[in-house]
């Protein structure tokens, strides 16, 4: 088996209301108008999120994966999605825990992880067998983690202003 991994976790402050900030990661808009590589984000009738991300990857080239997920917790402090069954080749969970520091001041610890699996190198990409997992999951956590740093900026700016 073939595996990519990518993770990412930051935890920051939000100059904004626990509850303000809780809404604008509840909603899917605010990914697809912020996050760098996201070509689209829809919910079907049954409530599952599609996710379509574009990644360039060197050595790899570009290529678009599709994830499905749904939201696994909404508790008063995280919010959570993973993966529905029986999805087993592209895997993510990202989650969003909230701490208020007062009336207007909200920490947030983000966090994603994706994971892809094929069957072999070939499967994923033609030249994925020639770079192999470790280089490819290095540049994936690169890029995803460039992505989600700049919406994180973006979501700061807009939940502060």
């Amino acid at each position: 088996m073939f595996k990519i991994r990518a993770d990412f976790s930051e935890t920051f402050e939000v100059q904004a209301s626990l509850a303000k900030v809780k809404d604008f990661f509840n909603d899917i808009r605010n990914f697809i108008e912020l996050m760098p590589s996201i070509e689209s984000i829809h919910t079907d009738a049954n409530g599952i999120v599609h996710w379509k991300i574009c990644a360039e990857v060197p050595l790899v080239g570009s290529f678009t994966e599709r994830f499905a997920v749904a939201q696994s917790e909404n508790s008063d402090d995280r919010m959570e999605w993973s993966s529905v069954e029986p999805e087993k080749n592209n895997l993510m969970r990202y989650a969003a825990e909230f701490l208020p520091k007062g009336a207007n001041k909200t920490l947030v610890q983000f966090s994603q992880n994706i994971e892809l699996r094929r069957n072999s190198a070939s499967d994923f990409h033609l030249l994925a067998g020639f770079a192999g997992e470790k280089i490819i999951s290095t540049e994936m956590t690169k890029r995803i983690s460039e992505a989600l740093r700049t919406f994180i900026n973006n979501a700061r700016e807009r939940l502060e202003s």
